[in-house]
């Protein structure tokens, strides 16, 4: 009896200690957790509003339009006020009561630097909170703050209650186990222990057989004990294995993400589901050029981010077969494994005749869609023809996709503006996929996309997603403001979301961006490199700019020369000395508006080239092809800057790429403020591509930059793209499509 009290009391002290353990280690786990998903409430609200209200601040009404617009977060989580302190004017503050009690958070007046953040927990009125406040920019200068208070008392009421729940686990825990001792010990301890101490004896004294006693019986208790202990030990490793995966957690948010991680990550979230990605340009076009067969990766954003995804994640692309030789290379389902060199996922080739793709592609996306969402001033055209191209094209889409569906629930991946309403198509008939629709180029004010005859069935079709991506937040703002005018729906801003007809659809921000590999080109081969390119082109002792782009209207292209041409001419200095190389890319040659953009730029060029000619010298290379990935690296990484002059445009990766090139941290990146890379690339010069006389200073400012200031600036934009790249764009787009259900 005494061994059964002395081990049930040592059992319980010793289960007592674990599990107390283990609840504070719970408990300061979930604590943390609660207070991370605070501090990110409070940063993704700070930083919404934040980006929502700067455009106001170019209006005189804006103190007002402020206040209206704070209305909107009437009702949000936990939210308990929003200020905004703009330099020489009053206190805004929602609710109306809040200013005279919010003189402790007086530090929003001492938010002088851009990248200034103050974030604390205080106690303000009685309550446990979180103050959260960050600055408001206009033209890169701080003009005031904005600070959002949080109510963080309930984290203290959930572990307390966390607690309360554990006590009653333990108490319960030991009554069973006090009982279950009592018996084991009896049963499977004691009654062995006590024959095989008699047989001890009476083998000491001669009387015993050779062996201990064993019966069956005995046998089976101690292999169940066994057993027990193994299960136990299992338990133990699970939840290890639940701490790690927690700490794991943490560190992919701490640490940069790349193509394993992304593996990985994703598939904790997908398990074995695959992605499926539709969009109209293929990631690999097949072409003929005599007998020679070649594969080309084209020059497209969309090719650019999404390709590495796949070969991260695995899944099918369905795209448009458009080479000569695509359908040489596939099998009789049209498919085929890439990349060639490597296989990771399946491509799918979808088929159109010359009169889908005259109507579908070159008709409604890209003589409609396209200059109505740019608004550069080249008048969209839309045709009742081309809309029922439109409507064929992505019906053909959906229903190749759902072809290739299984039974389990499917992630789908749908890009840009030629398919806009394949996702309702595909929730029509499979509710319950997982379909997110990323919108590559910008979205208009409501007015501007007023001009589409079709705005509905548009809106109405990329309404059939779970979630809507753009790359910036003020084109969340102005998608959401134009489903306010045009469909009857609610909008709830406190979530960015939109309910029609029983079904939310989200929309977000997300910023998209490269891989941005950390390997590097061995030396000697990159100089050998530079060398040829620099001989073949006659670039020796030349200062060069560089431009990547399709020859396209929006890409700035006539601004950029001109802004060439006025930088020679305000600094003769320079005259046989700079070189600007446009790898322009040829594109969408079919429709008259490109063919007449593309003889415009030829004249230009010859007209600039024929002014400052001086032997072999011209100021400006226009090289009109299809560019290889390593030639306009090479490119990338001779270039002295890189002009990037588009008139308007949602995201811009030959920014983003152009600084992943150069590992030297060298270079200059000269930026339209017209495209979405800007809003994160701020340490490059920014321009207003209209403005010449502005982007002719900037040019000379990159010639004259002192050594030490490029490196500053190159090495700020290469962390935030080594961080925010396309293997994190794919994991934070993912997870909030699976966050949604």
């Amino acid at each position: 009896m005494k061994i059964s009290f002395r081990l049930i009391i040592s059992l319980l002290i010793a289960t007592a200690v674990v599990v107390l353990l283990f609840s504070y280690v719970q408990t300061q786990v979930e604590e943390r957790k609660l207070s991370e998903d605070l501090s990110l409430r409070s940063r993704l609200v700070g930083k919404s509003f934040k980006e929502a209200i700067e455009p106001f601040l170019e209006q005189t009404e804006h103190p007002g339009r402020i206040r209206q617009f704070m209305e909107k977060f009437k009702g949000h989580t936990r939210l308990i006020g929003i200020f905004v302190k703009l330099k020489g004017e009053k206190l805004i503050a929602y609710p109306d009561g809040m200013p005279e009690q919010a003189a402790s958070f007086g530090e929003l007046d001492q938010i002088e630097q851009r990248d200034q953040i103050i974030e604390r927990r205080e106690k303000w009125d009685g309550k446990d909170v979180l103050f959260y406040a960050l600055p408001i920019e206009k033209e890169e200068t701080v003009v005031g703050a904005v600070g959002v208070i949080h109510d963080r008392s309930y984290i203290t009421r959930r572990i307390k209650e966390s607690w309360k729940r554990l006590a009653v686990t333990f108490s319960i825990l030991a009554l069973v186990l006090s009982i279950t001792t009592v018996v084991v010990i009896r049963w499977s301890i004691t009654g062995p222990i006590a024959k095989i101490a008699d047989w001890a004896k009476k083998a000491r004294m001669g009387e015993a057989s050779p062996s201990p006693p064993a019966s069956g019986q005995e046998k089976g208790e101690m292999e169940r004990l066994v057993f027990e202990i193994g299960h136990m030990a299992s338990s133990l490793k699970a939840a290890r294995l639940d701490l790690y995966e927690q700490a794991q957690t943490k560190q992919f948010q701490d640490s940069v993400w790349n193509k394993e991680r992304l593996k990985e990550y994703l598939r904790s979230k997908l398990g074995n589901t695959p992605l499926f990605v539709v969009a109209n340009r293929e990631p690999y076009i097949h072409r003929k050029k005599g007998d020679e067969l070649e594969c080309i990766v084209p020059a497209s954003g969309v090719v650019t981010a999404l390709d590495p995804v796949l070969q991260a994640t695995g899944g099918v692309w369905l795209a448009h077969g458009s080479g000569n030789a695509d359908r040489e290379t596939v099998n009789q389902d049209g498919k085929l494994l890439v990349p060639p060199w490597n296989p990771s996922y399946s491509l799918k080739r979808v088929w159109l005749d010359e009169a889908e793709e005259k109507g579908y592609y070159y008709g409604f996306s890209n003589e409609g869609l396209w200059p109505l969402c740019h608004i550069t001033h080249t008048r969209p055209v839309f045709r009742i023809e081309d809309w029922e191209q439109y409507q064929k094209v992505n019906r053909k889409f959906a229903d190749s996709l759902l072809k290739e569906l299984s039974d389990a629930p499917p992630v789908i991946l749908i890009q840009d503006y030629h398919f806009a309403l394949v996702p309702k198509m595909i929730k029509d008939e499979r509710p319950d996929a997982k379909v997110a629709l990323f919108w590559h180029i910008p979205w208009p004010n409501p007015e501007a996309f007023g001009i589409c005859p079709w705005q509905e069935e548009i809106l109405e079709g990329m309404l059939g997603s779970d979630l809507i991506g753009f790359h910036t937040q003020f084109h969340c703002n102005n998608f959401l403001d134009t489903i306010d005018r045009v469909l009857e729906s609610r909008i709830d801003w406190t979530v960015f979301g939109v309910t029609r007809s029983g079904k939310i659809s989200y929309v977000r921000p997300f910023p998209i961006s490269i891989a941005a590999s950390n390997g590097q080109v061995a030396a000697d081969a990159q100089e050998e490199e530079l060398k040829k390119l620099k001989k073949t082109y006659g670039l020796e002792g030349k200062k060069i700019g560089v431009g990547v782009d399709r020859i396209d209207y929006t890409k700035g292209l006539l601004e950029r020369f001109r802004a060439i041409e006025r930088t020679l001419e305000k600094y003769p200095q320079y005259k046989g000395k700079l070189v600007f190389v446009e790898l322009g890319a040829p594109s969408r040659a079919l429709i008259p508006s490109y063919q007449n953009h593309v003889r415009e730029v030829e004249e230009l060029v010859q007209k600039i080239n024929d002014r400052f000619r001086d032997g072999d010298y011209l100021p400006i290379l226009f090289l009109k092809e299809h560019h290889g990935h390593e030639r306009i690296q090479s490119f990338y990484r001779l270039a002295d800057f890189c002009l990037v002059s588009s008139l308007h445009d949602g995201m811009n990766l030959v920014a983003k790429e152009f600084v992943a090139a150069r590992d030297d941290e060298n270079g200059v990146l000269i930026l339209s403020r017209f495209a979405g890379a800007s809003r994160e690339l701020q340490s490059a010069l920014q321009i207003n591509p209209y403005h010449i006389e502005g982007t002719a200073e900037a040019i000379y400012q990159a010639l004259t930059m002192l050594p030490e200031e490029k490196q500053e600036r190159m090495k700020r934009m290469r962390t935030i793209i080594q961080e925010r790249n396309v293997y994190r764009w794919a994991a934070e787009f993912v997870t909030e499509l699976v966050k949604s259900f």
